[in-house]
């Protein structure tokens, strides 16, 4: 036979109390109330000695609310997105939130099932990395009224919330970090993608070339799909090797791109940084165990996570303030993988 489930009556009636002070004392509410310390610390001590669970069912609907996050993530197999939904869980912890984590794996029609299960689970707001082609499901939220922000991409001609990482800057220290290393055929892999940062880190690459009067070649370029990292990086490397200036150096845009582009440099034989100087977004523990510590951006991942949720936890309470948009910078980490040239050759 179960046993019966511990309520706040019982726990007032051991406590002397009535169970409206109980229940004052259990959601944080005692000053309010103006209950003594020792009365509510009381109080708290008897719920633990009767293993008293809050009836989480009920009290959302009296409140309306849930006390849950939803967060979409784009791909939970990259360390970046792991990493960012623990911070933003551990965040959201803090706040009494529990986070329910999907991930689309950079599919649009995955991110809007996600929606749609966490509409149904009703979440009081989302965290949102969008995937491409999800424009209209962004639209759909807010014209829902559903408070959301977006975390590390955003779409600009949409008003919304968001927390990203100044991908333009990045790029363009990338770049130049290595220009003033003596490099200058340096080519950049990226995603085929129309997605903003993703234009943003392209921005910056060329404009760090152009503003050192390095004349951009197309083949130093490569962008490829989501779906075929591997070829598309392997024809792309043999091809940016085999243009008429082939490069000395490469700037990853993504962390997976990086370790599926040095896994086939060090199958050509070629040597980091004497062959190819190497520069990627995002930090990994991959880079630290390469024979050559590889030279990385760095994002502030915990302030991103953070003040995501700092963010929607406003909009929760406030739903009609205007957005707020935040900008993050990069810090780029020098290393061995690329070295001044003048002391490599």
């Amino acid at each position: 036979m179960s046993k019966k489930k511990v309520s706040l009556k019982d726990i007032a009636e051991k406590a002397g109390v009535s169970t409206a002070l109980v229940s004052y004392v259990l959601n944080g509410k005692e000053k309010e109330s103006r209950v003594g310390v020792d009365i509510a610390a009381k109080i708290r001590q008897i719920a633990i000695e009767l293993n008293y669970k809050p009836n989480y069912l009920a009290k959302s609907l009296r409140s309306g609310k849930t006390q849950t996050i939803g967060l979409i993530i784009a791909d939970i197999s990259n360390p970046f997105f792991a990493n960012i939904a623990r911070i933003v869980e551990d965040e959201a912890k803090k706040n009494d939130y529990t986070v329910i984590i999907g991930s689309s794996d950079e599919d649009a029609d995955k991110s809007w099932d996600l929606i749609n299960v966490l509409l149904n689970r009703q979440v009081d707001g989302f965290i949102i990395v969008s995937s491409e082609n999800t424009e209209e499901q962004i639209q759909y939220l807010s014209s829902r009224n559903v408070s959301f922000v977006l975390l590390d991409r955003h779409f600009p001609a949409i008003p919304t919330d968001y927390v990203v990482l100044n991908n333009y800057h990045a790029s363009y220290i990338a770049g130049t970090h290595l220009i003033e290393g003596g490099y200058r055929n340096i080519g950049l892999i990226a995603y085929r993608s129309q997605l903003f940062h993703m234009q943003e880190r392209i921005r910056g690459y060329v404009e760090s070339l152009r503003d050192a009067e390095i004349t951009f070649h197309p083949d130093w370029l490569t962008e490829v799909d989501f779906g075929r990292i591997e070829p598309e990086i392997r024809a792309g490397i043999d091809r940016m090797l085999a243009a008429d200036q082939p490069v000395d150096a490469l700037i990853f845009s993504t962390y997976r791109l990086a370790i599926s582009g040095l896994k086939y440099i060090n199958e050509l034989g070629l040597t980091v940084p004497d062959d190819l100087a190497i520069v990627s977004f995002g930090q990994a523990e991959a880079f630290d165990l390469y024979y050559c510590p590889i030279t990385y951006l760095q994002q502030p991942m915990e302030a991103l996570g953070k003040t995501a949720v700092e963010l929607l936890i406003s909009k929760l309470k406030d739903p009609e303030q205007p957005p707020r948009q935040v900008l993050m910078e990069a810090t780029l980490i020098a290393r061995n993988s690329s070295k001044v040239k003048a002391l490599v050759t």
